[in-house]
């Protein structure tokens, strides 16, 4: 078992330093409006029931870290450790005409979840927030001169969080997150000549620091409906809060050679460092539902809502829509019991999304959908030790070639490690 851990840990850290060396982690065109493209506070076993989470407390033998909504905290029993890693293939296509595939892999989460008493738990851990990754270019003359207009940027904003989930009573939990997110985006605009090797072309890169506190509050809501069966209610917000920025902007001239490859330098023409802002982010709710069936199924849905339109960089409004999500998805069971057949116990999730993104273009307002499906493949265990590998798919697209606009169309895969042990007790010999 030691040796299985050391194994999926590896490749976790694999891909994720395969991702840090690269530097990009998106490779879609609207991640440059806001923040970036928004991930999610979603586990892989999440992402597979099309982000459910609202009512998710323990669908299943193993505790469960849904930091989603932290009020599910108190349903940690064990000791949780989840860490995953990442990958997408993506494909942009414009006016019937597809670009190549696009690879991005990373480390997606570390989370630990540490029960306080029977009735309390707290949750830390690291999480991507939003990503930022794109490259495109537009031809054009300037005089009789042929030049190319080229855009380009990368990173992307990390949290995080320190949570704390408790009970009220038997059917009333509450929760909450103290986020903070960190991280940069860097945008470059050039101007190049593509016939004349003695001009000078022309880039300016921007610079945005980001880094402030973020508060989730959240309730989670319990009814037997029978023995076995209940229903969970949950709800998550966010009233908003402000960000720190910084933006440095540097412009350079330079040329390139025969080969097309960029030479130094040659002098900068305007630098300006240090620009603070503050970026007022949006208030956002969460609310939906889950019928369980203890150890055996579960369904259920989310709606979301963002309120975008009051996004600022400082002064600045850049014009964003307010968003609306759905999440539809379930996992069965077949015998969480069974000793006779191994695929009687793997967790087998499916789920829907639908999103009304924040950005319109063109007055059109570009929606995201996507198929998930997933699997727990449980590990042998040991004494009172639990190992789980989560695995989640998502098939989805975003945009439309109509309007003389980019259809983003991805295969997002997930995979999460989960562990339940008792750590953090007394050892008691008589």
């Amino acid at each position: 078992m030691i040796k299985t851990f050391k194994n999926i840990f590896f490749f976790t850290f694999l891909a994720g330093s395969l991702s840090a060396a690269a530097q990009v982690t998106n490779s879609s065109p609207y991640s440059q409006f806001g923040l970036g493209d928004l991930k999610g506070s979603f586990l892989p076993q999440n992402r597979a029931m099309g982000g459910l989470s609202m009512g998710i407390r323990k669908p299943g033998l193993y505790d469960n870290i849904n930091l989603a909504n932290p009020a599910s905290y108190s349903s940690i029993e064990l000791t949780t450790f989840d860490i995953g890693a990442s990958m997408d293939l993506r494909k942009l296509s414009k006016s019937g005409v597809s670009g190549k595939n696009q690879f991005n892999s990373t480390l997606s989460h570390i989370t630990f979840g540490i029960p306080i008493n029977k009735f309390s738990a707290i949750s830390f851990g690291l999480v991507p927030y939003s990503d930022l990754g794109y490259q495109f270019k537009n031809s054009g003359l300037v005089d009789t001169n042929r030049v190319e207009y080229i855009y380009g940027g990368e990173g992307g904003i990390s949290k995080a969080y320190l949570g704390y989930g408790f009970r009220i009573n038997k059917n009333l939990s509450l929760g909450f997150n103290v986020s903070y997110l960190f991280g940069s985006l860097k945008e470059n605009r050039a101007f190049e000549f593509v016939n004349d090797l003695n001009a000078f072309n022309s880039r300016t890169q921007y610079k945005q620091s980001v880094s402030g506190l973020s508060f989730d509050y959240a309730l989670q809501y319990s009814a037997n409906l029978s023995e076995k069966t209940k229903l969970i209610l949950g709800y998550t917000g966010n009233a908003g809060n402000d960000l720190n920025s910084s933006n440095n902007i540097v412009t350079t001239r330079y040329r390139k050679n025969i080969q097309g490859e960029e030479q130094a330098a040659a002098d900068s023409t305007f630098f300006f460092e240090g620009a603070k802002n503050t970026i007022k982010m949006p208030m956002t709710h969460t609310a939906g539902f889950a019928f369980e069936k203890t150890n055996a199924w579960l369904i259920g849905a989310d709606v979301s809502y963002s309120k975008w339109s009051d996004y600022r960089e400082g002064s600045i409004n850049p014009g964003l829509n307010n968003s609306l999500g759905l999440a539809i998805g379930g996992q069965v069971t077949p015998d969480a019991s069974s000793i006779n057949s191994y695929f009687k116990l793997v967790d087998y999730r499916l789920g829907f999304k639908y999103d009304k993104t924040f950005v319109k273009i063109n007055n059109t307002d570009i929606n995201q959908y996507a198929l998930t499906f997933g699997f727990g493949f449980p590990l042998p265990r040991n004494r009172a030790t639990f190992y789980k590998i989560n695995f989640s798919a998502e098939l989805g697209q975003r945009g439309t070639e109509s309007n003389n606009l980019v259809r983003d169309r991805f295969v997002n895969f997930n995979l999460g490690f989960t562990l339940n042990d008792k750590w953090f007790q007394k050892t008691y010999i008589e």
